[in-house]
């Protein structure tokens, strides 16, 4: 958990608004001065003095002020990282991951309401606990009538501010969720652009997006009005206050109200010491009026970044795909060999309280060997395969690999060597060789070759070093999965490749390519394990594993060369 940010800024801070009491004290002995005729020397010095005090009160505020908002970005970018690391951790198995528009918006937008929370609000929480209490302390030993004045209108300002304050929050929170779900939505449909033209549903689409965008607009302004609202009433009460006290004091400095001081009449000085000081008691809770908005948008950032990081199924290991300390010298070595396979029990559940997606399966794979993962859809095929990836921890059961428990402390080495291919591979907004690498350290001979094998020569030809869109925006359908067999093959050290439905909504050439491929990386010396309802690959494997008794139809059609393209 985050630590809160130090507090020593605001506490320089309410050191300069302090400063404004000698100040303050300067100003009626000179305007006294003025009044008894003194010598403009003396006027000079009080010049002299004021100014000092006002550049010593600007230097400490503007310290202050830098080191507040130091803490608090140090702060925003604690719960940054915390909330990047849980969504870096959260297996995609978790029935309630955020999508990528909403913690994009809750990361990118809303996270930066945190920073002003905890730089201006906290600063001006501590100035209404401390200042004001420090000028009615000099107005009381001055006069108790204009201390009891302050005294009266004071508690009315916090009451009306959290009456108003406690709505305001509810509405920031509505404002910022409806902000991450607009950028949730135009996310959406611009990745499925495409389909919404060929579907001829633009209109419809951006009738959606116009009342979405309505709504938005709609509660910002609920947002400013009960901003306006608090500020209003802040400024109603803190008017009065001043004004009875300035009343007060012009009616005893004219006699007409006697009492009201200690045993005697104001002085000049004093009167305007008091008159001085009266807007002061009330600028602190001006300031807090101000920021207040800003402490409603920052508590909702900070539960939104909460949310982000709420508990499901989590990846094992530190999910860098890097090998861990122990593996050592046996990295090498391991590295040549198929994987053989151990799974006893497995069990999985999203949460406590759900179903189990998958129920004691157990199977022994041994290495080099290709085996089809076949049942209904809902059987847990899938689920399985994220199992054996390490992409999820099971609720029960084990899995070994070449007889290494896949947990915690061994999962990232051993995940280095497997090689995912995904029914519908995730295309970065980046070239294709550097999609196919992926960050790996893989040299530029091993990146040849895997474009080889995939087939991938003229696509990168034609396009070179040139972008492809987020999502693959721009590549067809078989130049993504001829992308995803190219990782795979670029995979250092592969000796297990786990294919989820990878001939699934293919047309009949594409998927005998797939098919193909896939047998290819397995001959590379390597365990091949599929999830499908394709009973060609099926066919192509050395055994079907059921998952809920059901059994592949004998394929037909299959071609005679498929098992020999290895």
């Amino acid at each position: 958990m985050a630590t809160r940010p130090s507090a020593k800024g605001a506490w320089w801070q309410v050191l300069a608004a302090l400063l404004w009491l000698p100040q303050a004290a300067v100003i009626a002995w000179g305007i006294e001065a003025i009044h008894q005729q003194a010598a403009w020397s003396a006027l000079a010095k009080a010049c002299a003095v004021f100014l000092a005090l006002g550049l010593l009160r600007a230097l400490v505020d503007g310290y202050g002020l830098r080191r507040a908002f130091a803490a608090a970005r140090a702060h925003t970018q604690q719960l940054r990282l915390q909330a990047l690391q849980a969504l870096a951790l959260h297996s995609p198995l978790h029935p309630h991951r955020p999508s990528a528009g909403l913690a994009a918006s809750v990361l990118n937008e809303q996270a930066d309401h945190i920073t002003p929370y905890f730089a201006r609000y906290t600063t001006a929480r501590t100035k209404v606990m401390v200042v004001p209490l420090v000028i009615l302390v000099c107005v009381f030993s001055l006069s108790w009538v204009a201390g009891l004045v302050l005294l009266v209108a004071a508690p009315l300002i916090p009451i009306f501010m959290a009456l108003v304050g406690w709505r305001a929050e509810a509405a920031s929170k509505k404002h910022l969720q409806d902000v991450g779900n607009l950028n949730q939505f135009l996310l959406d449909r611009l990745q499925g652009l495409a389909s919404i033209r060929g579907l001829g549903a633009v209109a419809q689409v951006a009738q959606q997006l116009t009342g979405a965008a309505e709504q938005l607009r709609a509660n910002t302004m609920a947002v400013l009005k009960i901003a306006f609202l608090s500020s209003a009433v802040l400024e109603l009460f803190s008017a009065l206050g001043v004004a009875l006290v300035a009343v007060y004091v012009g009616f005893h400095l004219l006699g007409q109200i006697p009492f009201g001081s200690w045993g005697g009449t104001l002085g000049l000085a004093q009167a305007m010491f008091v008159l001085l000081l009266a807007p002061a008691f009330f600028e602190p809770l001006r300031e807090l009026s101000a920021v207040w908005h800003d402490k409603a948008a920052g508590v909702a950032a900070e539960q939104a970044l909460q949310a982000l990081q709420q508990p499901g199924p989590q990846l094992l290991g530190g999910g860098d795909g890097q090998p861990d300390s122990a593996a050592g010298a046996n990295q090498t070595t391991a590295a040549a060999a198929a994987a053989a396979l151990t799974i006893k029990d497995l069990s999985f559940q999203y949460s406590s309280e759900g179903p189990l997606v998958v129920h004691a399966f157990s199977a022994e794979i041994g290495a080099g060997e290709l085996v089809a993962l076949w049942g209904e859809s809902g059987s847990g095929k899938s689920t399985v395969m994220a199992l054996i990836a390490g992409l999820a921890a099971p609720s029960a059961g084990s899995i070994h690999i070449d007889g290494a428990p896949l947990d915690a402390a061994h999962a990232d080495r051993l995940r280095s060597g497997i090689a995912w291919v995904a029914q519908k591979p995730h295309v970065l907004a980046a070239s294709l060789m550097d999609n196919i690498r992926l960050g790996r350290d893989i040299d530029d001979a091993a990146l040849q070759q895997a474009v080889q094998r995939a087939a991938l020569g003229p696509v990168l030809a034609l396009r070179g070093n040139a972008v492809v869109g987020d999502g693959g925006l721009g590549l067809s359908g078989g130049e993504a999965l001829r992308l995803t067999l190219a990782r795979a093959a670029a995979t250092p050290g592969c000796r297990l490749v786990l294919a989820d439905e990878p001939t699934a909504h293919l047309d009949a050439e594409t998927a005998q390519f797939v098919r193909q491929g896939l047998l290819a990386l397995a001959a590379r010396g390597a365990t091949l394990v599929v999830a499908t309802h394709d009973p060609l690959l099926a066919a192509c494997m050395d055994r079907v594993l059921s998952l809920d008794g059901s059994q592949p139809p004998i394929a037909t059609g299959l071609p005679a060369a498929t098992r020999s393209i290895a």
